[in-house]
């Protein structure tokens, strides 16, 4: 991963680095906290942290409007408290309680939101990508000129229906943004040993989908990235591609110990490119905020995620009859 490049300045307000600032630092302080109550035995199955890539979506909220929609992998709940979801809500579905917003039966993979058009998480790698071009699909026929982000991995973009969906968003001119958050292992394989092409974002030619790569550790640059994505979308002009090149600090999931890379490695991204540590350099060198500030947004936070992991405890488990609700039969 390069070093951050902060020799422009940027044109953003204080306020929105303020907020940017604010939401990944909720998006870390929630993972720590998850990984923890894991770690304690509270959250069972698997649990997969977002830890380092928190700008991606961060960013890509910031360029999406009101009832634009999303749909991701299993790596989710950094893109739920993007869009707005509530942190105990989410906690509790971690732990598979009643107050979780599937009623703790989708778990760390499986929870969605229709308030905040948020259509899950989803554990079969790749799955997630035909059923973005569908929402996509549904909003054309609307025409209500709505967006799609359909996220996926680097190891995702090697699976068949990736390209089928493709192949059917170009032909449609959908209105979906494929977002491929790249940090860079496919579980334990690095993309250099996993993908014949350097730059995923390129395979889109094939279909005539422009995309671009995008710094994913600057959420300025992915939120500039994903307004000019968007404006193509809505312009009718059918797919975009955003290859988003990011980083996770943790292994794939809570039970990787992640020996396929050096702590050195992982050490030397976060002292260089942290998305975080790059926001809050903008608002002190910005003097946009003091020190003080911003262990009082730190304090804050916390708060929220501590009082989040405690509705997630004092939530009381589902009852047996939760099992026959919101079923086919």
């Amino acid at each position: 991963m390069a070093a951050r490049k902060t020799t422009k300045k940027p044109n953003v307000s204080a306020e929105e680095l303020t907020t940017y600032y604010r939401e990944m630092l909720l998006i870390r302080r929630f993972e720590e906290k998850a990984g923890q109550l894991y770690g304690m035995g509270l959250i069972g199955g698997f649990c997969h942290l977002y830890i380092g890539q928190e700008a991606v979506v961060v960013g890509l909220e910031a360029a999406a409007e009101e009832g634009d929609k999303r749909i991701t992998s299993y790596r989710d709940h950094g893109h739920m408290l993007a869009c707005g979801m509530d942190p105990g809500g989410v906690m509790a579905e971690l732990t598979g309680r009643i107050g979780g917003l599937s009623k703790g039966k989708g778990g760390s993979m499986h929870m969605f939101s229709k308030e905040k058009h948020f259509y899950g998480g989803h554990g079969i790698v790749g799955a997630q990508v035909p059923l973005g071009a569908g929402l996509a699909f549904a909003d054309k026929y609307k025409e209500n000129g709505r967006v799609t982000f359909t996220y996926f991995g680097d190891g995702a973009a090697n699976q068949g229906q990736v390209y089928e969906t493709f192949n059917m968003a170009a032909l449609w001119e959908l209105p979906v943004v494929f977002v491929i958050e790249n940090n860079q292992y496919a579980m334990g394989t690095a993309q250099a040993r996993s993908t014949s092409s350097a730059d995923i974002y390129h395979r889109g030619q094939a279909f005539g989908i422009p995309g671009e790569m995008v710094n994913g550790m600057d959420v300025l640059a992915v939120k500039a990235a994903g307004e000019k994505a968007v404006a193509h979308c809505r312009a009718g002009k059918g797919p975009y591609i955003l290859e988003i090149k990011t980083y996770r600090y943790r292994g794939h999931s809570m039970s990787d110990p992640a020996k396929y890379r050096t702590r050195e490695e992982v050490q030397k991204v976060r002292e260089q490119s942290d998305p975080i540590e790059h926001v809050r350099e903008l608002l002190l060198t910005g003097k946009h905020a003091t020190e003080d500030d911003l262990k009082a947004i730190d304090k804050e936070i916390k708060e929220i995620v501590n009082q989040a992991a405690e509705f997630s405890k004092e939530s009381p488990e589902p009852s047996v009859e939760e099992l026959w609700t919101d079923i086919y039969a």
